[in-house]
């Protein structure tokens, strides 16, 4: 029996039934009280009176917005705040844990896959190698295979609102569908949501990888920063933007797409995408590989130089030092154009030491303009390895709770 029909047997067993009703009745109720919700999102308790001055809404508009909260389990009681005569008013918090999200990471040569509550916290969690060059009909089904059985460890198969994947390629955001990835083939065009829903009957959206990765670090770790870049050093380069408080995806889906910017110093190298002089031909971790072999070390991937470092190769943490200078002069031509207040690095060579991130630091703290660097921060990436996935949950949760600004 094929997979999607195994998954359909299986869901009439469990009571499942297909189509996104319950889905559309959560959605309805956060957009009922999306002013509510909003500034639920942060975590904090807060009270009827507190949420009134918050925003600017009149108490029966609080009163009906929190009834439709707590009817979808969106939001919960906790308890009384301290009384200032009289009865204590109740505390209200948002409930993540109220529905769950499958979130898929998929990179050139890994994959992670997790189930997580509405906030992006992990509740299970699968790592494994792939190679994305088998095409999407294998990996997907990867994807669901590995998702099934997050799913039924749960037991919340009735509580999943949706699929949030990132892939390692460009990607029109409103499709879902890859355009012209380097380093996908047989990915060009393909309908991954409907792929995935024939599996799982959820809504699904996919967004490039560093777009997600970018949304994770800004909601979960720098909610109040309206201006950020996310840069992933990995097997590609790329850049997440972040301005405004939104992502900013481009026209077409393309913005951010910083490994193929051209770099003075890859003058004359080529490039996979079929250009010279890319940023990505010589400071990405293939090409910081290729200079390691050439002066006798075993490197191959990101991974391998990782772990040289890792083991105390000064060679390997110098070519790695360089890159980062090499991608902070990039940056830097960034930074005078969109003055971020926060450049974020990620992606498997961000975690080797702080090679990489003081190459950055030097270049873009010398050569762009006191008034940009003045309180710019160069960070590395807070929620680490899980960036990506945490990311996807992220922007499903947006979407089916209707939050985004």
């Amino acid at each position: 029996m094929s997979l999607r029909a195994t998954q359909r047997t299986a869901d009439a067993s469990n009571g499942y039934q297909p189509g996104a009703s319950a889905v559309d009745a959560l959605t309805l109720h956060a957009r009922e009280a999306r002013e509510v919700l909003w500034v639920m999102l942060d975590g904090r308790t807060r009270t009827r009176a507190q949420l009134t001055t918050e925003t600017g809404l009149a108490r029966s508009t609080i009163g009906a917005q929190l009834d439709a909260l707590l009817e979808s389990q969106l939001l919960s009681p906790v308890g009384e705040a301290a009384s200032t005569g009289g009865r204590p008013p109740v505390q209200f918090r948002f409930n993540p844990d109220a529905r769950v999200v499958l979130a898929a990471d998929l990179g050139a040569s890994h994959a992670t896959l997790a189930l997580t509550d509405l906030a992006g916290r992990a509740m299970g969690t699968v790592h494994e190698p792939i190679n994305i060059a088998d095409g999407p009909e294998q990996v997907l089904d990867w994807v669901l295979e590995q998702g099934q059985h997050l799913i039924d460890d749960s037991g919340r198969r009735a509580d999943l609102v949706g699929v949030g994947i990132g892939v390692p390629g460009p990607v029109e955001h409103s499709a879902g569908r890859p355009v012209r990835p380097p380093i996908m083939p047989g990915w060009d065009g393909f309908d991954i949501p409907a792929y995935v829903q024939r599996g799982l009957s959820v809504p699904v959206l996919v967004d490039n990888d560093v777009n997600l990765m970018a949304l994770g670090e800004h909601i979960l770790v720098h909610r109040k920063v309206e201006h950020l870049l996310f840069i992933k050093v990995a097997t590609g380069i790329g850049c997440g933007i972040i301005t405004g408080g939104q992502l900013h995806r481009g026209a077409k889906g393309a913005a951010g797409d910083l490994g193929h910017v051209f770099t003075p110093s890859g003058e004359g190298v080529l490039c996979r995408c079929g250009n010279t002089g890319c940023l990505e031909a010589v400071a990405s971790g293939p090409a910081i590989a290729a200079r390691l072999r050439e002066k006798g070390l075993d490197a191959h991937t990101s991974l391998d130089i990782f772990k040289l470092i890792e083991g105390g190769n000064m060679l390997a943490a110098a070519e790695l030092r360089e890159a980062g200078r090499m991608i902070g002069d990039t940056l830097a031509a960034c930074v005078s154009l969109l003055n971020p207040s926060i450049i974020v690095l990620g992606g498997v060579l961000s975690r080797a030491g702080d090679h990489l991130l003081a190459g950055v630091r030097e270049r873009v703290y010398t050569r762009s303009l006191p008034l940009a660097t003045g309180d710019l921060q160069i960070l590395p990436a807070g929620t680490g390895r899980n960036a990506a996935v945490a990311g996807a949950a992220v922007m499903m949760t947006q979407h089916v709770l209707a939050v985004t600004r």
